[in-house]
């Protein structure tokens, strides 16, 4: 079940270089998914542990939490369901902002966050509470000291993503989470993009909830989980209400089939991340080589802080779009898959003070698991055939015939 993968992606062309925005299921997933959909002694629901048939699907369920929970250093019973991160940051945001309401009403973030932390951050503000956006510096890095000094006596929660979705950048939470642990202030994390790629211990980061999805770790779309803090408790008012699963805090039939896949992902994550992280830090800076090579070209966000995979690159004399659609055999991102059918440049490249011209002419390559050297060469063939050809072809191009 757990023997070596083979890539479940096609070789080149057309290469997949957006590992950041899903990466594909690991195949050791899908076959113990598809055993969990196809089994008939595995169909029974995880709630239903008066017979047999529930109480293997309940075991399945609990492996996959003792899984989960083993990449975080944090106790199984800390593991709550849920349908991705987005849900997570929802359930984690919300929940605590309208649990410790009498205590406080601020919150502090960023302006770099995903969008499923500002839009619920957005709710809370129509809700009466305070929030104060951090702006990072131009290298994408949210200073600790930055959060301290943000900080009120009504300051009940504060959120910063650990691993930025389009520039990879890693931030310091566990500075952040010390100084929250000494105030009393809950701490969140949106970990969608750094679990399985950097090493996490909540114990030691001080964290007390943090979002989590499969899809980023070679899982399945469509299940994630949110850790919560059970010592000291913390509490948190539900968004769904129901059948009372999940301790209450998440109501539902638990997908069985999704949660195992989640569950071994995030255990072959645990056994093959620092091997993984190693070979594709080689790749990126092979294809950021190539690709600087071209000239005109400058990386967005920290050259270190950052993690394996991700490649987030500026062109100039060059319209971001053009350059997407010119490189069609190239799976890459203009920015956050949430916001691909949205004509606004990146708004996180232009909190790091990048202008709108220039943020509409980044792009984002990511790469995984499964990437070869050969995608990778491929990329850089494209790019350094294209860029000079759009360059050419540019108004304002002072080598345009």
């Amino acid at each position: 079940m757990t023997t070596a993968a083979t890539s479940p992606v096609p070789a080149v062309p057309p290469a997949y270089l957006d590992y950041a925005a899903t990466t594909p299921v690991d195949p050791r997933v899908a076959a113990l998914m598809c055993e969990c959909l196809m089994s008939q002694d595995l169909c029974g629901n995880p709630s239903s542990t008066g017979h047999a048939f529930g109480r293997r699907a309940r075991a399945l369920v609990e492996a996959a939490r003792r899984q989960v929970a083993a990449l975080l250093n944090a106790r199984p019973e800390s593991i709550v369901w849920t349908s991705g991160a987005t849900e997570s940051n929802n359930l984690a945001l919300l929940g605590a902002a309208r649990f410790n309401a009498a205590r406080g009403r601020h919150i502090v973030s960023a302006r770099t966050e995903h969008k499923a932390v500002l839009d619920p951050l957005k709710r809370l503000e129509r809700e009466g509470f305070s929030v104060t956006y951090l702006t990072p510096d131009r290298d994408g890095i949210v200073q600790p000291g930055q959060v301290f000094e943000a900080l009120r006596p009504d300051t009940v929660l504060v959120s910063l993503m650990h691993v930025n979705n389009e520039t990879g950048v890693i931030q310091d939470i566990g500075a952040v989470g010390a100084a929250c642990r000494e105030r009393g202030i809950l701490f969140h994390v949106d970990a969608a993009q750094s679990a399985g790629k950097v090493l996490i211990d909540v114990e030691a980061l001080g964290v007390g909830l943090m979002s989590l999805t499969a899809h980023k770790v070679y899982g399945p779309k469509g299940v994630g989980a949110l850790y919560l803090r059970r010592r000291p408790p913390l509490g948190l008012t539900p968004l769904i209400e129901g059948g009372g699963q999940e301790g209450g805090l998440r109501s539902g039939t638990l997908a069985t089939h999704q949660i195992a896949g989640m569950g071994l992902a995030f255990e072959l994550a645990a056994r093959e991340g620092v091997a993984d992280s190693a070979r594709v830090t080689g790749l990126r800076e092979r294809l950021w080589q190539g690709i600087s090579a071209i000239g005109g070209v400058r990386l967005n966000g920290h050259p270190e802080r950052r993690i394996a995979g991700v490649l987030n690159v500026a062109f100039g004399d060059i319209e971001g779009e053009s350059l997407q659609f010119s490189l069609r055999d190239l799976a890459v991102s203009a920015g956050a898959a949430c916001s691909s059918e949205s004509e606004e440049p990146s708004y996180v490249l232009r909190a790091l003070g990048l202008s709108d011209s220039e943020a509409r002419s980044s792009l984002r390559f990511s790469l995984g698991r499964f990437s070869t050297a050969a995608e990778v060469d491929f990329a850089i063939d494209c790019v350094q055939r294209e860029v000079p050809r759009l360059r050419c072809l540019a108004p304002s191009s002072p080598g345009r015939p």
